[in-house]
């Protein structure tokens, strides 16, 4: 199979979509691989390394869209590449199409199919290739937190561990999910005052066990929320529900209620965001002010640590990349139900359900595509 890897052309997105060390793997199984000149060039992955693997680089994004069967790449098409697309081409990276009704018509009408990271399951039922970025940005929620909540950036001038005698930041963290759990854990070794909410109880019981009452765990009742929110100095939003628009936790009526100077950082962003005031952010211009709270809702946050994510990334989807270029698409989803939950679009057919009731759409069922 031929594949193909072109640069990211999201605001200050340096992440790539295979290393030198993938495409040497690839290559050596019997497959192409083009890389777009300059690809991993920012992060430290030359275009000799790159060639040296084994790869061919090519000139632009076009031609490699052109030559590909296979596009990897890590964050979801822009508009322009949207229109590269052709009906018998794979397309494998983050989607997250539920709040995207603009990305779900361009990539049905390109007839490709196109396969959801974020979306890929485990025979555990996690989600194998979203947890490595949500390890990443839970981690990156606090420090982006900590820096946004000093005065020379907008916010109420605390230092998150405080100091003798002076209390520390208190944060609130809704989900406990993968993103929460490294959000949790980067704000507890800051020293800051921390709580967490989510439904799971089992989950919460795990968070007791391991940091006892150095955090206070909360089931998200409604009521609760609203009182830890609005005393908050952060608030961190955690929380997804796989392939579907995340849930409004905090209304804009609570965040009128917040401290002034407190600070949101919305990692749920790529599915739409947990606060109602949410709006997605780049790295250029990351912040804004809602009633004077401090909003960060960068839409591709683990993209300011690229290098590291890029081989978080890679060790978790370069194996499902293996499947598709030595068993075929069609075969690959057959055998392999996990990577088949990842499906979103093919041949002009929108295969998500969450999407499909996100943006009141019909679907096709991937069993029915799969016998058919």
């Amino acid at each position: 199979m031929i594949i193909g890897v072109p640069q990211e052309v999201k605001n200050n997105e340096f992440r790539v979509g295979l290393t030198p060390g993938n495409v040497r793997g690839l290559c050596k199984q019997g497959h192409s691989v083009l890389v777009q000149r300059g690809a991993g060039e920012q992060i430290g992955l030359s275009d000799e390394s790159y060639r040296l693997a084994g790869a061919t680089l090519i000139n632009s994004a076009a031609e490699v869209f052109a030559k590909a069967e296979m596009v990897v790449k890590v964050k979801e098409p822009q508009p322009q590449e949207c229109a590269m697309l052709r009906e018998d081409q794979i397309l494998f990276t983050y989607l997250h199409l539920a709040p995207d009704p603009q990305q779900t018509k361009a990539l049905i009408a390109s007839g490709a199919t196109c396969i959801a990271y974020e979306t890929v399951t485990s025979c555990t039922g996690s989600l194998p290739l979203l947890a490595p970025m949500s390890e990443v940005a839970g981690r990156m929620s606090i420090q982006a937190a900590a820096t946004h909540l000093e005065k020379s950036h907008g916010g109420l001038g605390i230092l998150m561990a405080g100091v003798p005698g002076v209390a520390p930041a208190k944060v609130v963290i809704l989900g406990a999910g993968v993103v929460g759990r490294n959000a949790l854990q980067m704000a507890v070794g800051m020293g800051a005052d921390v709580c967490i909410f989510d439904r799971n109880i089992d989950c919460l019981r795990q968070i007791d066990m391991l940091y006892g009452n150095r955090v206070s765990t909360f089931y998200a009742d409604p009521l609760l929320v609203e009182m830890q929110v609005c005393e908050a100095d952060v608030v961190i939003g955690a929380v997804l529900l796989p392939g579907a628009a995340a849930p409004k936790l905090v209304s804009r009526e609570m965040v009128r209620k917040m401290k002034s100077g407190a600070v949101v950082v919305d990692v749920a962003i790529d599915q739409g965001g947990c606060f109602e005031t949410s709006k997605p952010t780049t790295h250029a211009d990351p912040t804004f002010v809602v009633d004077g709270v401090l909003h960060y809702c960068v839409a591709n946050m683990p993209g300011a640590v690229a290098r590291t994510s890029t081989f978080a990334l890679t060790n978790a989807t370069y194996p499902f990349i293996e499947i598709l270029a030595n068993r075929g698409v069609m075969m690959a989803l057959s055998h392999d139900r996990h990577l088949r939950n990842g499906l979103s679009v093919h041949r002009g057919n929108l295969t998500s359900e969450p999407v499909a009731k996100a943006q009141s759409l019909d679907f096709v069922s991937t069993d029915e595509l799969i016998v058919a």
